[in-house]
């Protein structure tokens, strides 16, 4: 992107404060996984990498690191769309089934596991993984029963990963 994407300005706001704060409407609480001095002015608790350097598996584990919440949600800095309501199913269909993890998935069966609910039992599997030096997040997931949730309409997890993306996005969403 060039330059750091969660702070990019949307609608008045960072889009990490964007999406912080329909995260809020559906938690007990937000924290940041990220650098504590870049994250500091937003008024979030930060939680630092234990594994840093070693991409979105090591923030899952992080924040599962810093939780005591039997279910935890996981949302990434890059998806604007994404909404409450849409948070709220997720975490109630988590909290009807026996899975560990539960990842949405859009009409082409892909899982989107940076929008998705963790039980903090997920926690070993994922640690053991990252000591394997296992990167990408469904092959730390191995081993853990997970629920692939079909979900119909998959404009929540549009991200944006190239100036290109934001330029398009932020000019017609300002």
């Amino acid at each position: 992107m060039g330059s750091d994407k969660a702070l990019l300005p949307l609608r008045g706001r960072t889009l990490i404060e964007q999406i912080a704060g329909e995260v809020s409407k559906v938690t007990h609480g937000v924290s940041l996984v990220g650098d504590p001095v870049r994250y500091a002015n937003l008024g979030y608790p930060i939680i630092q990498d234990i594994f840093p350097g070693c991409g979105p598996l090591s923030g899952i584990h992080a924040a599962l690191c810093a939780s005591r919440a039997k279910w935890n949600l996981v949302v990434a800095c890059d998806m604007p769309e994404i909404k409450a309501e849409f948070l709220l199913a997720l975490m109630e269909r988590a909290e009807q089934l026996s899975a560990d993890a539960v990842l949405p998935a859009g009409p082409s069966g892909r899982a989107e596991p940076l929008c998705a609910a963790y039980r903090l039992s997920c926690l070993a599997v994922i640690e053991s993984a990252l000591r394997r030096n296992v990167r990408k997040i469904t092959e730390g997931l191995k081993g853990l029963q997970t629920d692939l949730w079909p979900v119909p309409d998959c404009g929540f997890f549009h991200n944006l990963n190239t100036p290109e993306e934001w330029a398009s996005y932020s000019n017609s969403n300002g």
